[in-house]
């Protein structure tokens, strides 16, 4: 991302306060949509999966369930994206042309973003119930993991071009031993992503671990 995250949560992440009441009439389609997923987003960061339901969201958002099932197929699909919408912009990628900082700054924001606010225990619900949800697993990949994947591989292959890491590297694996590595904390609680295990894995990457 272009900035760490502040000090005070994203808007997003910060409790939502009551949606005034509106006027007849029908809305746009992009202003609906655009107000499920605050909701969803909401809904998530303050209770969790346990609890996240499509008629809960459709209360909350003033939209029918029959308007949010023509978007999203279930609720594990609709979950993910009112996830991603709410964390999208403390997610996004640096790039200052230099890969050790930008990789550093993101896998730290990664970290303080799921330690610091509810956003860690979202994800790991999502990435846990994609096991048993094809619709949310489909939607993960698609929408949240797979475009991820693609901004770091492509941050990587600049580098390469800018000779910053080695031409033979394999970017795919280099993404993989990366937050390969925090996915893998955050679903073992007892091990915690932190911002210095986050600078680790980054040095131990361009330092290498031979004496």
């Amino acid at each position: 991302m272009p900035e760490p995250l502040p000090e005070a949560l994203p808007e997003a992440l910060q409790e939502t306060p009551p949606r005034a009441r509106r006027g007849r009439g029908r809305r746009p389609a992009a202003e609906v949509r655009a107000e499920v997923l605050d909701a969803a987003g909401a809904m998530l960061l303050e209770d969790g999966m346990g609890t996240f339901t499509i008629e809960g969201v459709a209360e909350r958002a003033g939209a029918s369930k029959t308007t949010i099932y023509k978007w999203w197929p279930s609720k594990g699909a609709l979950a993910l994206d009112g996830y991603f919408h709410a964390v999208e912009s403390t997610l996004a990628f640096p790039d200052t042309g230099d890969i050790r900082a930008d990789l550093t700054t993101q896998i730290q924001a990664f970290a303080r973003l799921v330690t610091q606010t509810p956003a860690g225990r979202v994800i790991a619900e999502l990435v846990g119930q994609a096991q048993t949800d094809p619709d949310l697993s489909a939607a993960l990949l698609e929408r949240y993991s797979g475009p991820r994947r693609r901004l770091a591989v492509e941050a990587m292959r600049r580098a390469q071009d800018r000779g910053q890491l080695r031409a033979e590297a394999d970017p795919e694996i280099l993404v993989d031993q990366l937050w390969g590595a925090c996915y893998h904390r955050l679903l073992l609680p007892n091990l915690p992503v932190t911002e210095d295990f986050a600078a680790a894995l980054v040095a131990n990457l361009f330092d290498g671990v031979r004496p």
